[in-house]
């Protein structure tokens, strides 16, 4: 599977370019086989690192390397795989609120929208 479309790069450059913003992640990569989860939100000029939230056993935003990730070799011939029906809703922040509340990363709407209201009272 193809990790990245053009358009899809191009989205995540563009908001490397504007680096300290809270973007909406654009893309979601996971293992098919097992723990591991990525909401990339940034990619740097050189193509390769990713900034986002990762969640190996526990979420945590920092940086990946998107050739890493196509280079990993899972068993049945897999790899990581780009979840082809996601589309980021909120900032990357409510996806962080979300999975620290948790203990993981999730989509579904009821914790974001959980996850966006404590964020708003807590910047009151």
């Amino acid at each position: 599977m193809i990790l990245l479309t053009p358009e899809l790069r191009e989205r995540l450059l563009a908001n490397g370019r504007r680096r300290g913003l809270d973007h909406v992640p654009v893309v979601k990569f996971f293992n098919p086989l097992g723990i591991g989860t990525w909401l990339a939100t940034e990619l740097d000029e050189g193509g390769d690192t990713m900034f986002g939230l990762a969640d190996l056993g526990c979420p945590e935003l920092g940086l990946f390397s998107l050739a890493e990730m196509q280079a990993l070799e899972l068993p049945l011939g897999m790899g990581i795989e780009r979840d082809i029906l996601f589309e980021g809703e909120f900032p990357l922040s409510v996806y962080t609120h979300a999975a620290r509340t948790v203990g993981r990363i999730v989509i579904d709407e009821r914790s974001l929208r959980a996850a966006a209201a404590a964020l708003q009272r807590e910047a009151r």
